[in-house]
């Protein structure tokens, strides 16, 4: 049975905190194809990084570069995002959900920067980090995480592992100095 509140509770930010993947879910509210008159939603994976509980109602995570930007751009739109992290431990299973927005400030012009970076993931996954995703949060909610797997944490993927057999190939850029 879910149980909902109105802020990240000691319990859920200890998961947070011990989590080496979390997912964001987010949505553009100007396309009104999907229900509840909101547009389809992007569903990312985060690994490789970090959520940090800056308090109970606030989470940040750098973002890294790589696919198309939804996430920001949802976000930007004012879109609402849903933050889940789950536990995949053989004990206390569990699944956090955080509801909230989120915004989008550059690296660079982040005050958080710093903080983050120097609680960063491995430099060694070799991907660039292009911004900070802050969520303001609602509200969460706790389930039982039944359906979530026991699976066992190995390591990051370096740039090398990272699959590329459901994309098409790149086209080669030309370069101007």
């Amino acid at each position: 049975m879910a149980t909902y509140f109105r802020a990240i509770t000691d319990e859920q930010a200890d998961l947070i905190r011990n989590a080496h993947l979390f997912f964001v879910a987010s949505a553009d509210p100007s396309l009104g194809e999907g229900p509840e008159g909101v547009g389809p939603v992007n569903l990312s994976p985060k690994g490789g990084v970090p959520l940090h509980v800056l308090g109970p109602n606030h989470v940040a995570y750098l973002d890294f570069g790589g696919s198309g930007n939804e996430t920001a751009r949802h976000a930007n739109a004012g879109g609402p995002m849903t933050v889940m992290v789950c536990s995949f431990e053989q004990e206390n299973a569990a699944v956090v959900r955080l509801f909230g927005n989120a915004t989008v400030t550059p690296l660079e012009e982040s005050a958080l920067a710093a903080m983050l970076l120097e609680h960063s993931a491995d430099e060694s996954i070799g991907v660039r980090k292009r911004q900070v995703i802050e969520v303001a949060v609602d509200s969460t909610v706790t389930s039982c995480g039944y359906g979530v797997p026991m699976l066992e944490y190995m390591a990051e993927r370096t740039p090398e592992q990272r699959g590329t057999a459901y994309k098409p190939p790149r086209k080669a850029t030309a370069r101007t100095s």
